[in-house]
């Protein structure tokens, strides 16, 4: 037997992953506020290093359109310089829950929370790069770019240049979406990267416009210095830290699970996983890079595209490493608007719409944490709304443990019976005891408790209290009936 039996299928899946990795990672980058290079070196990060390490074997890490948002917010506030600090502490923290055995426990995260999630960074990135489309200034605030975009619009429609630009992303996101019902052997290029050399050579031959600006892959690398990590004395960083830690482990993990549900491989183990993306972002942070995370997009093109094991994920990186290395002017003919085109497909692809009708169809109280969530990240900022749809999950589930059915049957002679079913908790003693005073003190009483999932403490105290009140020499009996 060979020892590498599936090196075919593994090198074919690599390319795959690499043409569909390159415009994303640019893209990112870009719409991120920071040179395109450093995306390509995270994504040569997610293949070269956290790649060949253990914990999930097919799914494929880089910079991922879930954290544009909140990587914008943070050079903006701190300046790029800073952000490798921001990224190298959120790996470190990485490798900390990993090694003490968290990871597994970001499965316990609500799901509407975190399609909530992925909904309103999705509405923040569409509206943002309808302006990069434009080659408009966009708004620093997510409400700011809705509401600024009927402006943006009317902008553009008095300004060819402008018009020239929408035309190129538009034109970008027709490819994408047509490009799956092309025949199946046009498909083997990804359609991403097609819209992109239909939209460069649209941009040379007719209409000319901004395109990414190059300063080679050495020359972005920042490695953190000491002023960066001074600012680890201010407060406000350490909520971003925190941010970008939970919120990249948490898509990655749920990545995990997506990825497997598609192949029948070896099964993600959380742990490692964690430490992986941990040692990934610790590199990233020290090369001055974006954030990584794992991506569904490229994980499920590696999986569709026939990998079989992590090989395919680590010469996706040999790939794009050369292509850095090798073609930087490449990157100079990409058309901003092209890019802008690609995020605002992805962004579509974050807003769950068919898990918004199916849950507001079974659980409404889910749906409504789901947009919740939303509304808050695109009102606010991303780090508060995620933490405002996880205080509503959180309230929701303490409210559902404490549901209680109180039935009382009085057939005008003999016991009066009192069935309680549900969960019996102390948030509703108030109710159970206010029914059961009101009862008659004349009459014999039967408390039927087999009915209970759930007796905390506090409730059992409060209703054997209760019975021996009304048990009193001069009232009725109580006889209560519970599960043994």
């Amino acid at each position: 037997m060979t020892k590498f039996p599936y090196l075919r299928q593994d090198f074919l899946a690599s390319i795959v992953v690499f043409l569909v990795a390159v415009p994303l990672c640019v893209g990112v980058a870009v719409a991120s506020g920071v040179p395109a290079e450093l995306g390509l070196i995270t994504g040569i990060v997610g293949g070269l290093l956290t790649g060949f390490m253990r914990g999930s074997s097919l799914q494929v890490s880089g910079p991922a359109a879930g954290l544009t948002v909140l990587v914008f917010e943070a050079v903006s506030e701190f300046g790029v310089a800073t952000l490798g600090v921001i990224v190298l502490m959120a790996g470190l923290l990485q490798l900390a829950m990993g090694f003490l055995g968290i990871g597994r426990w970001f499965r316990a995260i609500s799901v509407s929370v975190v399609e909530g999630m992925l909904c309103g960074i999705g509405l923040v990135i569409i509206a943002g790069q309808i302006y990069a489309a434009a080659g408009l200034k966009a708004p620093k605030t997510g409400i700011g770019k809705l509401a600024g975009l009927p402006g943006a619009f009317a902008d553009a429609l008095g300004s060819t240049q402008a018009l020239a630009s929408l035309a190129i992303g538009a034109g970008t996101i027709a490819v994408i979406v047509l490009w799956k019902k092309l025949p199946k052997a046009v498909q083997s290029v990804p359609g991403a990267l097609a819209a992109v050399i239909l939209a460069t050579v649209a941009a040379v031959v007719l209409l000319p416009v901004a395109t990414v600006e190059v300063e080679g892959l050495l020359g972005v690398i920042q490695v953190p210095g000491a002023d960066a990590f001074g600012d680890l004395a201010t407060p406000a960083i350490w909520g971003t830290i925190v941010a970008f830690t939970l919120i990249a482990s948490a898509e990655s993990l749920f990545s995990a699970a997506a990825v497997d549900r598609l192949h029948d491989g070896p099964r993600t183990q959380y742990n490692k996983e964690m430490i992986a993306q941990g040692a990934g972002n610790t590199v990233c942070g020290l090369l001055g890079a974006l954030p990584m995370t794992a991506v569904i997009v490229r994980s499920s093109a590696n999986v569709n595209a026939g990998a079989k094991t992590k090989a395919s994920r680590v010469l996706h990186g040999v790939w794009l490493l050369l292509f850095a290395a090798a073609m930087p002017w490449a990157l100079a003919l990409i058309p901003i608007p092209a890019l802008a085109g690609i995020l605002v497909h992805a962004g579509w692809k974050l807003i769950p719409f068919r898990q918004i009708t199916e849950l507001w169809r079974s659980h409404k109280g889910e749906s409504l944490i789901l947009v919740v969530t939303a509304v808050s990240i695109v009102a606010v900022n991303m780090f508060e709304g995620v933490l405002i749809g996880l205080a509503l999950s959180v309230v929701k589930t303490a409210w559902e443990a404490s549901h209680l059915k109180t039935e009382v049957i009085d057939k005008g002679a003999g016991p009066i019976q009192v069935y309680l079913s549900g969960n019996a908790t102390f948030l509703r003693l108030p109710k159970i005891l206010d029914s059961l005073e009101a009862l008659p003190h004349d009459r014999p009483i039967e408390l039927d408790l087999s009915g209970l999932h759930h007796l905390d403490h506090a409730c059992r105290t409060a209703l054997e209290n209760w019975a021996q009140r009304h048990s009193a020499p001069d009232t009725e009996p109580v006889k209560i009936t519970a599960n043994t």
